[in-house]
């Protein structure tokens, strides 16, 4: 499959060093980024067969990502039992190795006439033993790559939603199934919110979960802005498409006020247009971010933002916005950790004082009458 790779290879280049050692060492990681951050963008970068050679050479060779979408799970009523749930999980994971390695140039003929019917076997609903059956099927259709010295990493987009949608079961299969193949298959999740909050939020065992989620203690890595360089390119690249160019002193504004956080700048520029003989370059600083921040587009990915935190991080920033105090106590003092791994919180100069990223976003928790 030739590669659609829409960024240089050095894009998010922090963030793929981290993941290109997990790749090396088949470990799983976790991934977590706010929305709007572009985690979906940097998934498909990962995927890109030279930007795995890029980071980890000849072993790309044999390496192979797939994606898993968890919005593309079909339904599941919420009267259906586990096994049912479990299965819908293994069908989604095998069809997308499916996808991944077909037309099986690295199978002989017999093999991929096997795979294929193992793939069959799997979709077969007229078995009663078929939700049990499932998850043999899918481990069988591993093996055929897994004889061939391939290995596997999983990405899991949108994983939030297979948290809340899949019983604790299938995640336990899922580490069975990795320590089956320990060198050869890792898990990568992307989330809004850390496993371990994720679980609290969905009331699920942590003694049931905690065999799958310690997969991953070791390596969560947080997806925050752009850095300076990517953050140029994509301003680039928007002006472009729209067929416009600005100047320094005005990419420099957008950059800042932005933070660089990718919805937000992509938003941002093209709310530009409806700057109506208003010369961009005699604007200063705050006339630009107030004229921005009250864009319905801008504001609506600033609500993405927000929506993605959870209560306790909202409270902070609702505090932190108005410059008044928080009630201090272990719940609000881990938001605050959270918000400052996310990039949303930094401490300025001084090192007591707490500020919201990016500006546009401080702005819309400043000024939006929901919180008064």
């Amino acid at each position: 499959m030739g590669s659609t790779r829409k960024q240089p290879v050095n894009f998010r280049k922090e963030e793929l060093e981290a993941i290109a050692k997990c790749w090396s060492g088949a470990t799983s990681a976790a991934l977590v980024g706010i929305g709007s951050v572009g985690k979906s963008n940097l998934l498909q970068h990962l995927d890109d067969p030279e930007v795995q050679k890029h980071y980890i050479g000849d072993k790309a060779a044999k390496f192979k990502t797939i994606i898993v979408d968890a919005n593309m799970l079909g339904p599941l009523p919420a009267d259906r039992d586990d096994p049912v749930r479990c299965w819908a999980g293994y069908e989604l994971m095998m069809h997308r190795l499916f996808l991944a390695f077909y037309p099986f140039e690295m199978l002989t003929n017999e093999e991929a006439k096997q795979f294929f019917d193992t793939y069959q076997a799997l979709q077969d609903g007229t078995n009663p033993l078929f939700t049990y059956m499932a998850l043999r099927y899918f481990e069988l259709g591993l093996e055929y790559f897994m004889r061939k010295g391939y290995t596997i990493a999983f990405m899991f987009d949108e994983f939030d939603e297979m948290l809340r949608q899949l019983p604790v079961k299938f995640f336990q299969t899922l580490r069975g199934i990795r320590d089956s193949n320990k060198r050869q298959l890792m898990y990568i999740t992307l989330t809004r919110s850390p496993l371990v909050t994720l679980v609290e939020r969905f009331a699920i065992p942590v003694l049931d979960i905690e065999p799958f989620t310690e997969l991953f203690t070791d390596n969560t890595i947080y997806v925050g802005p752009y850095n300076d360089t990517d953050g140029r390119a994509m301003l680039s690249e928007l002006a472009r498409r729209r067929q416009r160019s600005y100047s320094d002193n005005v990419n420099g504004l957008l950059l800042d006020i932005t933070g660089r956080y990718a919805g937000i700048l992509r938003v941002s520029v093209n709310s530009l247009d409806e700057f109506v003989n208003v010369n961009l370059n005699a604007l200063s600083r705050n006339q630009l971010l107030e004229a921005l921040a009250v864009k319905p587009a801008v504001r609506a990915e600033c609500r993405t933002i927000w929506s993605s935190l959870n209560r306790s991080e909202q409270q902070v920033l609702k505090a932190v916005a108005r410059l008044s105090a928080y009630n201090v106590n272990p719940e609000s003092e881990f938001a605050v950790h959270m918000l400052l791994q996310k990039g949303i919180l930094k401490l300025d100069e001084s090192g007591q004082k707490l500020e919201i990223l990016p500006p546009l976003f401080h702005m819309y928790v400043q000024s939006n009458p929901d919180f008064a």
